[in-house]
């Protein structure tokens, strides 16, 4: 893996962290249920911010971001 592939997935790798813990505050502070599922199951706390994007619409395009920077790196 070159160098430059190699630091973009290691930054989209931290983006997507980073939009986890978004991700976990915006539905800490909405429900409770919300925060516990986006604790434990993370993939599925990605369809509350489609559902809520008034409320998770910047985690949801943090993450996007990410995968960007993941997929320019692989492909």
């Amino acid at each position: 893996m070159e160098a430059a592939s190699a630091a973009l997935v290691t930054l989209g790798g931290a983006t997507l962290l980073v939009s986890w813990i978004m991700l976990l505050i915006t539905s800490w502070k909405d429900d409770y249920a919300w925060g516990l599922c986006t604790l434990f199951l993370p993939p599925l706390s990605y369809l509350y911010a489609l559902a809520r994007l008034d409320k998770a619409g910047d985690a949801l395009l943090v993450a996007v971001a990410g995968w960007v920077m993941i997929f320019f790196a692989v492909g």
